[in-house]
């Protein structure tokens, strides 16, 4: 019977240390734990492998060949790793600019990825090829051709707007937005019609902006009132940059998915779908904290 792979590794580490406790410090296990181990592993073998001089050990000829040998082994097992994971493709994932910045870049830092494989993000709002992607993150009501689909969170949005704009007057109603420029937004009839609001004739900033980041700029530096996702936008209400006047959330019918292919039978792709799943169901504050 050959002995234990990790016994062989414990003999290494004392022969390269020269000393049990030192071995055992870098092996996070104690002396006692080492000690046994050799012991145990000079059994199996059938001699010793340390001579005792003074208060020093001493690795046998046999044995500091043999520990010798070990290392090389490790050293072949850890350069075929390091190959083996530098010859796995990244995953690679897409998502649109401000789901991309706001949402998703300070959690991919966290991502336990088991294989040790890169991920290659592609910030773009364009739908992509599903040949060109491994996971995709997109807005809609799904019903992709060809995809699995996760949800991660429905499109919600409601009013945000720069402390120094509102001044000292006071929001108490919807309706009181007409005194406000608004930044355009698809969505603010959608927003009025929730909030039970049928408001007077509205004024809109000049300037449609591409992204809804660069309309939370506009609104930070007092341009307008935006129309933005409290998901997305938290740290802004957090920070005092932005402040939500209004309880109610515009939410949905629109979510945010997760996309990857149907007949992908990969487990790296569905694991970080799982992942993003487990993301969003993080709690966060009650949107009420951040209103007047």
């Amino acid at each position: 019977m050959r002995p234990p792979l990790e016994s062989l590794r414990i003999l290494e580490a004392c022969v390269s240390a020269a000393s049990f406790v030192r071995a055992a410090e870098r092996l996070c296990l104690t002396p006692a734990a080492v000690s046994l181990r050799i012991r145990t592993l000079e059994a199996e073998l059938g001699q010793r492998l340390f001579m005792r001089a003074g208060r020093r050990v001493v690795p046998t000829a046999a044995a500091a060949q043999l520990a010798g040998r070990i290392r090389e082994a490790l050293d072949g097992i850890a350069g075929a790793l390091d190959e083996f994971q530098a010859a796995t493709p990244p995953l690679r994932l897409t998502a649109p600019p401000t789901f991309a910045s706001r949402w998703l870049a300070p959690r991919l830092a966290r991502y336990p990825s088991a294989g040790g494989s890169p991920i290659e993000v592609d910030v773009s709002a364009d739908i992509r090829d599903p040949s060109a992607f491994d996971v995709a993150i997109r807005t809609g009501r799904g019903g992709w051709e060809g995809l699995d689909e996760y949800r991660l969170a429905p499109v919600e949005v409601t009013p945000m707007l720069a402390p120094g704009l509102l001044g000292a007057r006071t929001l108490d109603a919807p309706g009181a937005l007409a005194d406000f420029e608004l930044l355009p937004h698809p969505d603010w009839q959608a927003w009025f019609r929730g909030a039970e609001c049928e408001p007077r004739a509205l004024r809109f900033v000049a300037v449609e902006y591409p992204t809804h980041e660069l309309d939370a700029n506009a609104a930070v530096a007092g341009v307008g009132v935006a129309l933005l996702s409290p998901l997305l936008f938290r740290p802004l209400l957090e920070k005092g940059l932005l402040v939500a006047p209004f309880p109610y959330v515009l939410s949905g019918p629109a979510w945010h998915f997760a996309l990857m292919r149907a007949d992908d039978v990969r487990l790296a792709p569905r694991q970080f779908c799982a992942w993003l799943c487990e993301q969003a169901q993080q709690p966060i504050t009650p949107l009420a904290e951040y209103g007047q």
